[in-house]
């Protein structure tokens, strides 16, 4: 690749639309920039399920004409954007990563996917994942799984492992994926980039293909906090197509980060501030913010298992914000004990009810073994041939812990135990305006096919508590191990304070 175009996929997202808004770049060249990183690096990455280089060039074509005729854009307009494969998309197959939806074509947009074209983002493709979102690494995918861009013997995360590597590894500037139990900032970590799961609420559900409807999540994968926080604002707002969505929702970061300058586009705007800009800002918000800012960290979870290079992280990000005038203590959350537990009870009940209706009959795979007029047996294997193992693993424990004589002793439970969980960070909220903690419990780990099921759900026990509460969360990187990796950070706020969590990610990134 020319020296220009890997310039040019440095950039930031934030950065790249300010320049395509000033005429300095066309949209085209930066569509065809990421096209050759994808070109360079997809056959060994497996980054995407499916690319569409014809509708982003139509799309791109579109904008530039907006562009040129010098009408209103958005602040990520012209930026190639790459969408989590359970994101319904308009003309464009959207599969889960199972055999189940290889050949669905949706004929609609998710509400975010309608944001994004609003925005005038360029949508290049849909990105690998795990098998309905069920996974930690992208290995359950049907498609095969997503390399690591930072060592490609280890995993990048996930289930929107193939969000993050195709922003890792520049080939998207940024990226949608989904998080149920982390499966935004568990492959951010792994891929050392940004990854936040807002409030439940905060962003529509319409068009995400269900896991766990009480915890789903749309969330974004970026470079750095102010692409985080743009993406966000974009996507963000109330939907009377989702139950679940909350009035008053939209996300007005880019004042309170400053984003408004870079919108306007006017002298000396050039988009998110490179590192010495970053420092200068973090100079000034460190007094207007995080003085007095008060942090806990759960010491619950400094004792389950992290390596040193993870610990030593929390400490020192701890050790940060303490010098900028923040407020750190450490208290217990309580009930950690019960976490993975609790999530998995609840998730896999919803995510047996949710894909009964992956049938064989009203859409989806279909067999093709004679059954003789019998509905049933097609059903059977339908879903047997359509579903992967780890997909049936989990709808077989829904079904039982829903089934009469075991609903009251695991799923009512669960549900009890959530409810504790949630009035422990009520009560935290009322002490803390932040809570610091690690995201996982190493950094990426080595692909392992053969993992036992059981441990890689205790995996989960960083994140999996942000989504029974509600609550925003995002992870940040934050120095790194001994063999180079990124290790990061997460920070949880209480509900619609994605503004706490993302001022204070930018002081850890001027770090």
């Amino acid at each position: 690749m020319t020296e220009g175009k890997t310039a040019l996929l440095s950039l930031s997202a934030l950065q790249l639309s300010e320049r395509l808004r000033k005429k300095e770049i066309k949209v085209s060249e930066a569509l065809d920039c990421v096209f050759a990183a994808i070109d360079e690096r997809e056959k060994d990455l497996n980054c995407y399920i499916t690319i569409d280089r014809e509708g982003a060039c139509r799309q791109a074509k579109k904008v530039q004409e907006r562009i040129d005729r010098g009408l209103d854009v958005g602040v990520l307009t012209g930026v190639p954007v790459a969408v989590k494969d359970n994101i319904c998309t308009k003309g464009l197959r959207t599969t889960c990563a199972s055999r189940m939806l290889e050949d669905f074509i949706p004929p609609y947009d998710a509400t975010v996917v309608e944001k994004l074209r609003a925005e005038g983002c360029i949508i290049i493709g849909k990105t690998n994942m795990d098998e309905f979102a069920f996974g930690q690494s992208t290995e359950t995918s049907y498609f095969g799984r997503t390399k690591n861009p930072l060592d490609e013997k280890r995993s990048p995360g996930g289930s929107s492992g193939g969000s993050a590597a195709a922003v890792s590894a520049c080939e998207a500037f940024i990226a949608l994926g989904s998080d149920t139990g982390g499966s935004v900032r568990n492959p951010a970590a792994c891929c050392g980039i940004m990854g936040i799961k807002p409030t439940y609420g905060r962003v529509s559900r319409y068009g995400l293909v269900a896991y766990a409807s009480s915890m789903d999540q749309i969330g974004v994968l970026a470079k750095n906090t102010y692409d985080a926080a743009a993406m966000l604002s974009v996507i963000s707002g109330y939907d009377r197509r989702d139950s679940t969505s909350a009035e008053n929702s939209d996300f007005g970061m880019r004042e309170l980060l400053g984003l408004n300058s870079f919108m306007k586009g006017g002298p000396g705007n050039e988009g998110s501030p490179d590192r010495n800009e970053l420092r200068s800002k973090t100079g000034i918000l460190k007094s207007n913010i995080i003085s007095g800012l008060r942090i806990g960290i759960p010491e619950d979870f400094m004792d389950k298992g992290i390596s040193e290079s993870v610990k030593n992280a929390v400490l020192n990000a701890a050790e940060a914000l303490k010098e900028c005038g923040a407020d750190i203590t450490f208290f217990r959350i309580g009930y950690t004990e019960y976490l993975t537990a609790a999530y998995y009870l609840i998730a896999d009940a919803e995510c047996s009810s949710n894909l009964a209706r992956f049938d064989g009959i009203r859409y989806g795979y279909r067999s093709k073994a004679p059954c003789d007029g019998d509905y049933n047996k097609l059903y059977a294997i339908s879903r047997s041939e359509g579903f992967g193992s780890e997909v049936k693993r989990r709808i077989m424990a829904g079904c039982f812990v829903l089934s009469e004589g075991y609903y009251d002793e695991y799923f009512n439970r669960a549900q009890k135990v959530r409810t504790l969980i949630k009035d422990s960070y009520d009560k935290a909220f009322r002490e803390y305006d932040l809570i610091l903690m690690p995201a996982a419990a190493s950094c990426a780990p080595y692909a392992c096919l053969n993992e036992d099921p059981v441990t890689a759900y205790d995996n989960d026990i960083f994140t999996v508590s942000a989504n029974l509460a509600g609550l925003p969360a995002m992870s940040i990187p934050f120095g790194t191990d001994e063999s180079g990796l990124p290790v990061s950070v997460q920070l949880i706020a209480d509900r619609f304070r994605e503004d706490v969590i993302m001022q204070t990610a930018v002081i850890l990134e001027g770090v």
